[in-house]
């Protein structure tokens, strides 16, 4: 791949990228042609303060362009725009490296690269992160979109000369009230058990648990309060969101199963009700029915468990269940989890009519 410096007189082939595809992220989705040529005109695309480069890939195809703002400062900005035929093909990386290499080898030794996209844009946040680009702040409700009329909150990523020059990723000390003890360690967002590939949620999921929900409705509806009314695809897609963003967050860390032989979707698990001040967490987990009855879960279990107290630094592990839940019960005592005590009317069933005991079974480091 390489960058190749845009030209006035490819003002058309740049419009023409401009309005053919879309920008569902940007504050105007589908620029129209006036649009873009007003920006050209403006000095929007190239200028002593900015430049453009197209995208290039190993074929010469344009997958995408860049714009890097502020090249008279000591920290200029960026703007990295896939073509959508191009997405999902690993370029995003590959040309924000390239972004970092033209920018620290400037004149006059440029302090960091940084850039901005909404929360919700999961495609670039992940972008950002395999090239080496730190989260450095979230900046509630300072995205506005004209489409929806609404705000959504923005993150800001960027990268350091040092980091660059160096091959690292510095993380930054988010500290709580001076309290630096209680960072929350970096993790991998996938690994491995003997039979499970046990992995970070990913909206092209949405379809693999509607399903599998579909088929294992009459044994989650005894347990599972979500599994209540009927599941849709809007809905659980819905839910998918939400999950991934906790998942980046760090609020809270839901984990998809998959057969590593055949890449079905076995199930879903996760740590729950984390609190990384000690750290401690809940694990949960259910099964798609056909799927049951071959150790599936015990051995997530088990894995997850070790992910926990390994990669996540967590000194305490808990399982909850209904103590009438003897599956759910299985599976913990199978795990080497140690019941630590009943509570006494702590929950309502999950048709609200009759109260539960609550087993409470742990694992300490």
């Amino acid at each position: 791949m390489k960058l190749r410096e845009w030209t006035m007189e490819e003002q058309e082939q740049l419009i023409h990228f401009m309005i053919t595809n879309t920008w569902p992220f940007d504050g105007n989705h589908h620029p129209g042609r006036e649009i873009v040529e007003k920006a050209i005109e403006e000095g929007g695309y190239a200028s002593d303060e900015v430049k453009t480069f197209w995208v290039e890939n190993e074929k010469d195809e344009k997958v995408g362009i860049v714009k890097i703002y502020d090249l008279q400062d000591d920290i200029p900005l960026f703007d990295l725009k896939i073509a959508d035929v191009s997405r999902g093909f690993g370029y995003g990386p590959k040309a924000l490296q390239l972004v970092a290499e033209y920018v620290f080898g400037l004149p006059g030794e440029k302090i960091r690269l940084e850039g901005h996209t909404r929360q919700d844009n999961l495609a670039m946040r992940k972008t950002f992160g395999r090239a080496g680009f730190v989260k450095e702040a979230h900046l509630r409700n300072a995205w506005f979109s004209p489409k929806e009329n609404s705000y959504y909150d923005a993150v800001t990523y960027g990268i350091t000369r040092e980091d660059f020059l160096g091959g690292t990723t510095t993380p930054v000390i988010w500290e709580d009230a001076g309290k630096d003890k209680n960072l929350i360690p970096d993790f991998p967002n996938s690994f491995e058990s003997t039979r499970l590939l046990i992995r970070a949620p990913e909206l092209s999921d949405t379809l693999d648990i509607l399903q599998a929900t579909e088929r294992s409705l009459p044994a989650l509806r005894e347990w599972m309060p979500w599994a209540q009314s009927e599941p849709t695809f809007y809905k659980n897609e819905e839910n998918l969101r939400e999950a991934i963003a906790d998942f980046i967050l760090r609020k809270d860390l839901r984990l998809h199963l998959f057969s590593k032989e055949t890449g079905e979707f076995v199930g879903s698990a996760g740590l729950h009700k984390i609190d990384w001040t000690i750290p401690k967490f809940e694990i949960g987990y259910w099964l798609a029915t056909d799927f049951e009855g071959f150790g599936y879960a015990t051995e997530a279990v088990e894995r997850i468990t070790q992910f926990a107290f390994e990669d996540l630094g967590a000194r305490r592990v808990e399982i909850r269940c209904d103590d009438e839940n003897n599956k759910s019960r299985a599976v913990a005592e199978r795990s080497g989890f140690t019941l630590e005590g009943t509570l006494k009317h702590d929950s309502m069933s999950v048709d609200g009519k009759v109260l539960r005991n609550t087993c409470i079974y742990a694992k300490i480091m």
